[in-house]
């Protein structure tokens, strides 16, 4: 299941996965980043807690700087939420 994080002022929007397993069994979350332009996206997924960027489509490298600097900022937030069911459930606890 993926959970809306956050939206940017431009329309970028983030969400996140529920907890995931690596083929090693180490938890990741998964984090995609979608922002409309005309006839289409831009995109891209992160993988926490290694920041491991795959799929980016249509970002420019100042781009991607800005949303690189906003996920490692927010990932432990990301990870905790993710573990709690999305942010729904954590404000329940």
């Amino acid at each position: 299941m993926m959970h809306k994080f956050l939206e940017l002022n431009d329309g970028t929007e983030m969400v996140y996965s529920d907890i995931l397993h690596d083929d090693e069994g180490r938890e990741t979350v998964k984090v995609y980043i979608e922002k409309p332009v005309h006839l289409g996206f831009k995109s891209a997924y992160c993988y926490l807690p290694e920041y491991r960027w795959e799929k980016v489509e249509g970002f420019t490298s100042d781009e991607m700087e800005i949303l690189r600097d906003i996920v490692k900022s927010t990932s432990h937030l990301v990870i905790q939420f993710a573990r709690q069911g999305g942010i729904g459930n954590a404000a329940n606890f």
